[in-house]
Formats: structure tokens, sequence, C-alpha cells
């Protein structure tokens, strides 16, 4: 076996809460890193998710913490990149569906940004919510990590 803790570093994108309405993950600085996972883990769906209630989970980029853009299809690995930066449509379907055991995705990064982080859009009456949580896999330090856990509030 080798060393993965002293290699990555994790950061809070969006803290694990019962998610009833769109929101922005908070940005993660990249910096020093050489590549990087968005990562979700959900709940049990609170609401039955369908063609008219859904989530969708986006992956942004920034120069500065500031501005974000969608990222496009070459900026990401393991995954398609619909309109709006979209990779995961948690609908109900196969490969969008939390049903009882919850789901855990990723999507890797490979832009050129300083910065991400995940979005999450709703579509329809989410009433009794989901339990969302985003979070970045940082990778391929340019020096070995504290393996600190970094905390950020959403």
């Amino acid at each position: 076996m080798k060393d993965l803790c002293n290699n990555i570093a994790i950061a809070l994108s969006y803290k694990g809460t019962t998610t009833t309405a769109a929101a922005n993950g908070t940005g993660v600085d990249l910096q020093g890193y050489e590549s990087a996972v968005l990562g979700i883990i959900t709940g049990a769906e609170g609401d039955t998710l369908s063609s008219s209630v859904f989530f969708e989970i986006s992956l942004e980029h920034s120069d500065d913490n500031s501005t974000y853009t969608d990222v496009a299809q070459a900026d990401i690995t393991n995954g398609t990149i619909s309109s709006g930066g979209i990779w995961l449509k948690m609908d109900g379907t196969a490969g969008g569906d939390p049903d009882s055991a919850g789901l855990v995705g990723m999507v890797g990064y490979i832009g050129g940004k300083r910065y991400i982080r995940g979005v999450i859009a709703k579509t329809g009456t989410h009433s009794n919510g989901t339990i969302l949580s985003m979070f970045v896999i940082k990778g391929n330090a340019h020096h070995s990590s504290s393996n600190d856990i970094t905390a950020h509030a959403s």
C-alpha cells in the first residue's frame, strides 16, 4: 500500500443538509494541486424524484473565486457535461436515483482555473428535501499536504 492521506486534501463545498432549494457551494482553492474531484453524497430521497421533481448538480470554475462560469466537457473526466455545466441529474432514473440507499457520485476536474464549486439546481416542489453534501478532493500536491480537514460553511 502507498500513502494516500498525505497526498490529497479534502474541502467541503456544500455541507450535508436537507436541501429543498437551489444552492451554490463554497468555492474551493486548488492552488498547489494538479488534480481535483468534485464529489457528492446524498441521503435517501426525501421526495419522490421524477421528471418533474429533480435536482441537477453542476460544476463551475473561476479564476478569482468571485466570477464563476460553467465547465465544459474538456474540463472534466469521468462524466458528461450537458448544458449549464450539469454533470448529474437526480430524477429517480438509473444513474440519478438516490432511492433509499443514497447516492455517491464524482466527476474529475482537469480545467485550468484556480477555484471550483458545486451548484445545486432544483425543479419542482421539494417539500421534504434530500440530504446533499458536496466536497472536493485535491490531489497531486506540489508538496505533501498537512492532511488537515478544511471546512467551509455554505
